[in-house]
C-alpha cells in the first residue's frame, strides 16, 4: 500500500516540486522528519512527508519564517492565530510599500535632487501618530493663546490632513509639500495673523459673532468684477470697493472711514499670501475634497483696487 511505502528524497522531490537541497534542508531542521533509512544509510520518508512538505512551501510562500512554520505543522500554535497575525504584518508592509512606490514615482515626476527625495522618504515614513504631531505643532502656534470660544476647534479641523493608508503619488507629494510649509516660521507668522484678525473682528461684532468674513465678502462682491477683467482703478471699481466696505463695516461693528479702508487693504495683503491658498490646495488633494476656489484673483483686484481708492490718481488740470 502506498502508506507503507517509503521514499528516498529524490522521489519525494519529484512528488512534491522541492529540490532535493530544500528538502535536506528541511529534514536537518527537524521540519519533515525521515521514516527510516536505507540499507546505505540514505534517508526514507513516508507518504505525510509529502503532505507535510506542501504545507511547509505554502506558509514559506505566504512568508512565514521556518521556526513559526515548525511551530504549526507540529500543531504547537494555532494555523488560525498564526494566519491573522501574519496578514496584520502583510498589510504593514503593503502600505510602507505603497509609500515607498509613491515616493519613487514623485521623485520621478518632479525630477527631485537627492536631498528632496530624502526628505520625501522621511515625511513619508512618518507614522500617523507622527503626522498629527507635526501638524498639531503648526496649528498650536497658529492659534495658541488665541480665545478658544472663536470657533478655531472646526476650523482646526478643517485644516489638518489625513494621508490615506493607501496614497496615491500625488498625495504623498502634496503631504511632503505641505509638511514643509508648514514648519515655515514667516507663513506660521501669517496664518496666526490672520486668525487673530478673526478674533479682532468677532470682538468688535455684535453678539461677537460676524456674519461674513473679510474674504468671503470679496470673494461675493468681486468675483465678477475680477473676472471682466473691469479696471481696479475705474470709477466702476470704487462702486465695487464701497459694497465692499460697507458690508465689512456692517458685519465688524466699525464705521466705514479712512481708517476701515486701511484696515482693510492690510487684512487683504495678510489675506493674499500665496502660501496660503497653496496650503488649502494641497490639503484638499491630500484629504481627496474638490479643489477650493481660487481667491487670488479676487484678492489681487481688490488690494490694487483699495489702493486705487486711498490715492485717487491726480485730475489733469486745464490748460
Amino acid at each position: 500500500m502506498d502508506g507503507d511505502t517509503l521514499y528516498s528524497i529524490g522521489d519525494l522531490a519529484r512528488r512534491t516540486g522541492l529540490t532535493v537541497k530544500t528538502i535536506r534542508f528541511y529534514s536537518d531542521r527537524g521540519i519533515v522528519s525521515p521514516a527510516g533509512r536505507s540499507p546505505a544509510g540514505h534517508r526514507l520518508y513516508g507518504i505525510a512527508a509529502v503532505a507535510r512538505l506542501d504545507l511547509v512551501r505554502t506558509l514559506r510562500e505566504l512568508g512565514l519564517d521556518l521556526p513559526t512554520i515548525r511551530k504549526v505543522v507540529d500543531r504547537e500554535l494555532p494555523l488560525a492565530e498564526v494566519a491573522a497575525a501574519h496578514a496584520e504584518a502583510l498589510a504593514v508592509q503593503i502600505r510602507t510599500l505603497r509609500l515607498r512606490r509613491a515616493v519613487l514615482t514623485a521623485v520621478a515626476r518632479r525630477g527631485s535632487s537627492l536631498e528632496e527625495m530624502d526628505l520625501m522618504h522621511k515625511l513619508a515614513r512618518l507614522s500617523e501618530h507622527e503626522r498629527h504631531e507635526l501638524i498639531e505643532d503648526f496649528l498650536d502656534a497658529v492659534f495658541r493663546g488665541l480665545d478658544v470660544d472663536h470657533g478655531f476647534a472646526g476650523i482646526r479641523r478643517s485644516l489638518t490632513p489625513e494621508l490615506p493608508d493607501h496614497p496615491e503619488p500625488e498625495q504623498v507629494e502634496a503631504w511632503v509639500e505641505l509638511a514643509g510649509l508648514s514648519q515655515d516660521p514667516d507663513f506660521r507668522a501669517g496664518f496666526r495673523g490672520l486668525a487673530a484678525d478673526h478674533v479682532a473682528d468677532r470682538a468688535r461684532s455684535e453678539g461677537g459673532v460676524p456674519r461674513r468674513d473679510l474674504a468671503a465678502i470679496v470673494r461675493d462682491e468681486v468675483r465678477h468684477a475680477a473676472a471682466t477683467t473691469t479696471d481696479p482703478a475705474a470709477a466702476e471699481a470704487g462702486r465695487v470697493v464701497d459694497a465692499v466696505a460697507a458690508r465689512y463695516a456692517e458685519v465688524s461693528g466699525q464705521p466705514d472711514d479712512a481708517g476701515l479702508r486701511r484696515l482693510m487693504l492690510t487684512r487683504l495683503t495678510r489675506l493674499n499670501d500665496p502660501r496660503r491658498e497653496r496650503y488649502l490646495h494641497l490639503l484638499a488633494v491630500i484629504n481627496g475634497w474638490p479643489a477650493p476656489e481660487p481667491l487670488t484673483p479676487a484678492l489681487d483686484w481688490a488690494i490694487q483696487a483699495l489702493r486705487a481708492q486711498t490715492h485717487p490718481r491726480p485730475v489733469a488740470s486745464g490748460g
